[in-house]
Order: C-alpha cells, then structure tokens, then sequence
C-alpha cells in the first residue's frame, strides 16, 4: 500500500524536476540569444568606430601633407622674392597677418650684412560677383517683361539708347568681366559631418515652406537643357538649352527676379550641336561644355566669361577621346589637382587635367570597359581621389584614380541615370535610377554595395523617366530636391522614414528638369519644359 502512494508522488516530483529544468533551458537559450546579439552589437561598434579611426587617420595625413606642400611652396615663393629683391628691404605693416615670418631666433645664421626679408601681409583675394564693363549691356528680366539693354552714348553721360537684345548676337553680349586669378586652385577645406546616422531617422518630415515662385522667360527659343550655380558666386547661374545658346544670369539681392548678363552661341563647330552638359571651372570665370563624339565633332568648349574679342570667347578642344556617342556629363573633381572627368555612351570615364603653364587640358581615359553601357554619370568624393560612374548597364563603379583600377563595382536591378556626393557627409552619395516610385537611392561608400534607403515619386503624366530629369542637394545636405515629369519639386528629407517625397511643389506649367539650392539666398532655382525659370523662396 506505501508502495502504491509513493509511485504517483515520485512521478509528481519527477515532473516537477523536468517542468524546472525546462524553464531554466528556455531561461539559459533566452539568455544566450540576447548576449550573442549584444556581442554581434559591439562587433558592429567596434567595426564601425574602427572604420572611423581609419578615415579619421586618412584625414589626418592628408591634411598634414597638405600643410607640408604648402609650406614647401611659400618657402620656394619666399626664396625667388629674396632673389628678386635682395637689395631691397620691405618693411612689415603694424599688425600684419602675414602667413610667413621670420624666426627672430635665428637671425644670428644670417650673414649681418644681409638685409633681412620680411614678407609683408596679403590679403586673400575674394571672389567678387560677375560685374558689367562701362560698355556692358545689362538686360534686367521681370515676370512676363521682356528684355531690353542700355548703352550709354558717347554724346552725353545721361542719354541711354534702348534696344530689343536677340540671343542670337552674342558677340555684342560679350562684355561680363571676372576678377582675374590665379591658375592654381585654392583648396577649400569643407567640414564633414556626421548624416547617414540620421537617415530614416524622423516619424515625420520636416518641413519646409516654400512660397508662391516668381517665373520668369528664359530668353531660349528652344527646351532648357542645364541648370548650374557658380561655385565662387550662387548668385549668378547659367542655364542652355536646344538653341545652343548659353545665358548667364544674375539673382537680385532680395531673390524677386534675375537679370540676363550675357548670351553666347555654343554650337558645335562640325554638327552644329547644342552643349549636352556643362559646368562651371571651380575659380568661376569660365564654363566648360561637352557634346557628341559622332562624325569627329567638338567634344569639349570652354567659354571664357572674361573674353570680349569676337571669335574668341569660345574655345574647343582639339583632342577627341571619346569613339562615339553623346558625352553625357562633365564635372569638376573636388580635389587639390585641378581637374574634371567625363562620362560618355561610348562606355567611358575620361580624366582631363590642367598643363603647367598653359591654357590647354590633357586627357587620360581611366576606363572604357567596365561599364558594358553609357556612363550616365560621374563624380568625384571629397576625401579620397575616386571617381564614381553610374551607367544604363546597371553598375555603380568607383575608380582609384591614384591605384589605376576600380576600387569596388555594384550591380543594381535598373538603369542608373546620374551619380551625386552629398556636400555635408562625405561617405554618403546618392545615385537616380530608372525604377518607378523608387529613383532615387542612398549609398554609403564605407559599406561598398549596400543600399541604406531608397525613395522616389509617382509620375502621372508619363511613365518613362526622363535622363534629363536631375537633382540636388541642399547646402547643408540634409534635403534633396528633384524635378519630375510633372509640373512638380520633389523635396525629400533624408530623415523622413518613408519611401515618399516629404513634400511636393507645384512650380511650372510642364515638367521640371532641376531645381537648386543658393547658399546666399534662402531660394530655389529651377528650370522648366515651359521655358520658364522659377524663382522660389524657401524657408
């Protein structure tokens, strides 16, 4: 009989020992799946913070290498002065803030006979807005106005003759002066900042207010082609079309209207050929145009703004690198060495750098074969000498220009039409692509080919996107603005964790090809199949 009751309290023991047990495996497993993903965790910190140092490091010793090469040169600049004037003594003004001095120290391993050197202050020269000669024409441009010039007559100082100014005389538009430079470029040091932690970040966008814009005529007969801002003076834009013809503009101080500078015929020599693309040179006083490669045309123009002798303000380049097909794009490299690349349906990225001592390029094809398809796109990084190529063959390529071979390759589902850095974060680049409701995608070039968000719109008026449909980024690289098939702006908020624009701008009659940012102005610029260009205060 004790036998019978103990059974049944055994097995209940028994069973109680086993429901523990399990508990405590389910416990344990809990517990180790937690501390792995904390492990996995700090792995990824620590790979992070690790390809932070690296970059950081890199900075480093490119900076220092930077001062090291300027130092060698204002010691090179200092000694010829002292050839030059080695029986002059030039006396320092009070309060100077001249970058060399003489070391007070060291003055005894100087022969005492030896006038001593002092290299007096000089000030930066700054780069000033395009400004009219005492003979320019300046058409000032009203909403719905029409254009008119005003010479001055050599009669009187007050008398002023009016006349309708055509965009086909270009000749006699050709009087914009630029401040002269230097040819070596001044290196401007932009500060990196942290974006791509932000990305996708926000529950909601922010927003921001655009109002009502101001169009006005954009002189061109034909359909506008290019939007681009002036690097030393946001204020002055130029814009072509199909007519060939390359205006220069002016905003007004407070951002209500533009006025025309000037107009010039940039056709090609052979095919009569409007510019494809064009940019502006970093130092700001002339624009670089490319064309087609077919039927041995002009490839490259430059236009030299400062130029008022008939025939010669149009220049174009002898040497025709590209086989065929149009020359897509053209874009100066972010770097110390001046140059600029350009992107071809030929399949090819072409490097063209600036002779010593000469108003001539030389070119260097970097690839021809890793793309199977026209290069759309192309762009430099800031902090690496890479060059980024997009093509209708689906490829994203980055090219070590200073290893001579492709740094990585990425392979995307559709045909990539354009390639654009981000001008705040430097590890971060955005490429448009011709996938509907998802054109525009954000990469990371730590993380190689890893797409970190995707976003895009939804086109009513057609369902084929347009290549000459282009982007922008806001100065302080958190926005992105896009034109559309439709009479619309595009404002994306890179925190905004949606896959839709943050807000959207009805700002022509027919569909916007680009919309850009001033950095001196709180405006929009943009351009439009209507012919227009549209003036929009953002805030």
């Amino acid at each position: 009989m004790d036998q019978i009751l103990k059974k049944p309290k055994l097995e209940e023991e028994s069973n109680g020992k086993k429901e523990e047990y399990e508990e405590q495996e389910e416990a344990l497993v809990a517990l180790i799946e937690h501390r792995t993903k904390e492990v996995e965790h700090v792995k990824q910190k620590i790979s992070y913070y690790k390809s932070q140092l690296e970059q950081a490091e890199r900075r480093l010793n490119d900076s220092q290498s930077k001062l090291a090469r300027l130092r060698s040169r204002d010691s090179l600049t200092g000694s010829r002065k002292a050839i030059v004037d080695s029986y002059q003594i030039i006396k320092e003004e009070p309060k100077s803030s001249s970058p060399v001095r003489i070391d007070e120290n060291n003055s005894g391993a100087l022969s005492s006979s030896r006038p001593q050197l002092i290299i007096p202050a000089v000030k930066p020269k700054i780069a000033q807005p395009v400004k009219l000669a005492e003979s320019s024409i300046k058409a000032s441009v009203g909403s719905g106005s029409r254009v008119s010039a005003s010479l001055p007559t050599q009669s009187n100082g007050v008398g002023k003759v009016k006349e309708e100014v055509s965009c086909k005389a270009s000749d006699e538009l050709e009087v914009v002066e630029v401040q002269a430079k230097g040819t070596k470029r001044k290196f401007e040091q932009k500060e990196h900042k942290e974006l791509i932690p932000l990305i996708r970040s926000y529950s909601s966008p922010s927003m921001v207010h655009c109002q009502p814009g101001v169009h006005i005529s954009s002189q061109h007969k034909r359909k506008l082609r290019s939007l681009a801002l002036c690097p030393s003076d946001d204020q002055l834009f130029v814009t072509s079309a199909l007519d060939g013809i390359v205006n220069l503009w002016q905003v007004h101080s407070k951002g209500a209207g533009a006025s025309l500078l000037s107009s010039t015929d940039c056709v090609s020599t052979k095919q009569r050929r409007w510019p494809e693309d064009i940019t502006w040179h970093p130092q700001g006083g002339s624009l670089f145009c490319v064309y087609t490669a077919d039927a041995g045309d002009s490839q490259i123009s430059i236009l030299n703004l400062n130029s008022s002798q008939r025939g010669k303000r149009v220049t174009y380049f002898e040497d025709k690198p590209h086989v065929k097909g149009i020359i897509n794009n053209i874009v100066f490299m972010p770097w110390d060495d001046l140059c600029f690349v350009t992107g071809g349906s030929d399949h090819a990225v072409v490097i063209w750098k600036e002779k010593d001592g000469e108003n001539s390029w030389k070119y260097k094809p970097l690839h021809r074969n890793l793309h199977s398809s026209a290069v759309m796109g192309v762009a430099g990084l800031q902090q690496k000498n890479i060059v980024l190529s997009a093509g209708a063959d689906k490829r994203i390529i980055g090219f070590d220009v200073m290893a001579g071979r492709a740094d990585f390759k990425h392979q995307i589902e559709c045909k990539c039409m354009s390639v654009l850095p981000n001008p705040s974060d430097f590890n971060l680049f955005m490429v448009q692509t011709g996938a509907h409701e998802r054109q525009l995608r954000l990469f990371d070039i730590r993380l190689r080919q890893t797409e970190i968000h995707a976003f895009g719109w939804k086109q009513e008026s057609s369902e084929s996107q347009s290549a000459l449909i282009n982007q922008a980024w806001s100065p302080d690289g958190l926005y992105i603005t896009s034109g559309s098939a439709d009479p619309i702006i595009h404002i994306f908020d890179i925190r905004y964790n949606s896959h839709r624009p943050s807000q959207s701008v009805k700002a022509h009659q027919k569909r916007v090809f680009k919309a850009v940012w001033l950095n001196s102005l709180p405006l929009l610029v943009s351009i439009s199949s209507d012919l227009n260009i549209g003036l929009h205060k953002v805030s």
